[in-house]
């Protein structure tokens, strides 16, 4: 609602909480299950998951 009511579209891919308390192997298999969403944002394609 907050970037509806500035006009705003972006982008998102949500990751699944918490992260803080993440080891450093398993940030890095969340890392390689999101990086093809983020690339594809990033060459113009649109997601929400």
């Amino acid at each position: 609602m907050q970037c509806d009511s500035l006009g705003l579209d972006p982008a998102l891919i949500y990751l699944p909480h918490p992260i803080q308390n993440r080891t450093t192997a398993e940030l890095h298999a969340l890392a390689d299950a999101t990086v093809d969403r983020i690339v594809s944002l990033l060459e113009g394609g649109k997601t929400t998951a």
